[in-house]
């Protein structure tokens, strides 16, 4: 599909100004965090050697609602740029309005429990309030498309109230305690989410779903510019801030993907892009369950785990062998939604 231009200049502009951001305003949230004592110590179940200060995940979320935000604000003067139809310009404008709104409010859940501590049954309550205000925004999951019919006439599946309410709220509690399961290594989750966002990025792209582009770019960016400072030794961690965060911003592109009748973004291509994290937190679940632990209850048998303890790697080889894991899921949610054909 041919891009605007003027789109591509857009969409580099987000992925430099969030990397850019989050990079100037990691080291500020760090000595802050240093400061003030919001260390993440050291534990049994801890990776790390040494306290690490926990609330990266501030400087991730300024680099990416300041490209959001400049983006959208250029968008605005050129209000045909995202979207030729005036219908089509709003919604994208009250989309992305809604999107920062919710990240902001899930940002404070997680900075709350990384300053205060949190009990878990107040953290998922919490996570429920933020999921139930965003569908407010119209972030609901209506119905998808049938990745097997592609006749635009005929591929859509409606769900009725009933099953969309309880299925977004499970959706994004869910793709935000798996993303944040995933959280167990220096710069395991910026990675992911960077790798993940440009698979996301290209699929919707090529779909024509620029608004998902965007946000997938911005994303990307701010994950970029937080992991020199995250990567094995890590200077800062993401904590329950960023990881709750970067969930919660998955968990609504999908919703916004689903809501358009193009294969590309739905719930089916985030699956395949963030499989690891959603397999190993149901495993997780099952592991706990079976041997009679609550499902809160942190343990060091997550796969990132298993790599340094069963296989004998260090910190930068799992984190390294998950990063090429997530670039082939990625190339296979290429293949899923048509963007990419392999003939056999």
């Amino acid at each position: 599909m041919k891009t605007n231009p003027d789109l591509i200049v857009l969409y580099v502009a987000a992925v430099v100004v969030a990397a850019a951001v989050t990079a100037l305003a990691t080291p500020l949230v760090r000595r802050l965090a240093s400061h003030v004592g919001m260390l993440d110590q050291t534990g049994e179940r801890r990776m790390h050697e040494d306290p690490k200060p926990r609330i990266g995940g501030i400087g991730v979320f300024f680099g990416f609602a300041f490209a959001l935000f400049t983006m959208l604000g250029f968008a605005l003067a050129h209000p045909k740029m995202l979207y030729p139809a005036v219908g089509d310009q709003l919604d994208a404008t009250h989309n992305l309005v809604g999107l920062l709104f919710g990240s902001m409010l899930i940002l404070g859940v997680g900075a709350w429990d990384d300053i205060m501590g949190m009990r878990p049954r107040n953290k998922f309550l919490a996570q429920v309030v933020v999921a139930a205000i965003s569908m407010l925004y119209g972030f609901v999951i209506v119905g998808i498309a049938n990745p097997f019919n592609h006749d635009p006439n005929t591929n859509w599946i409606a769900f009725p109230l009933w099953v969309s309410i309880p299925l977004t709220l499970f959706w994004y509690v869910a793709m935000m305690n798996a993303i944040n399961f995933i959280d167990g290594l220096d710069g395991l989750l910026s990675g992911v989410a960077a790798i993940s966002c440009a698979s996301i990025f290209v699929i919707s792209l090529v779909h024509g779903d620029p608004v998902v582009a965007l946000i997938a770019a911005a994303l990307a960016g701010a994950a970029l510019g937080f992991l020199p400072y995250n990567f094995n030794p890590a200077k800062i961690i993401l904590g329950d801030s960023g990881a709750l965060f970067i969930g919660y911003v998955f968990a609504t592109l999908s919703t916004i993907g689903a809501a358009k009748t193009s294969v590309a973004i739905g719930l089916l291509v985030p699956i395949v892009v963030l499989a690891l994290p959603i397999l190993d937190t149901f495993f997780a679940i099952a592991r706990r369950a079976l041997s009679g632990k609550r499902i809160t209850e942190a343990d060091r048998g997550h796969f990132h785990h298993q790599l340094i303890f069963r296989f004998g790697m260090n910190v930068r080889q799992a984190v390294l062998l998950i990063y090429a894991v997530c670039f082939v899921l990625g190339f296979a949610a290429l293949i899923v939604s048509g963007t990419v054909h392999v003939r056999l």
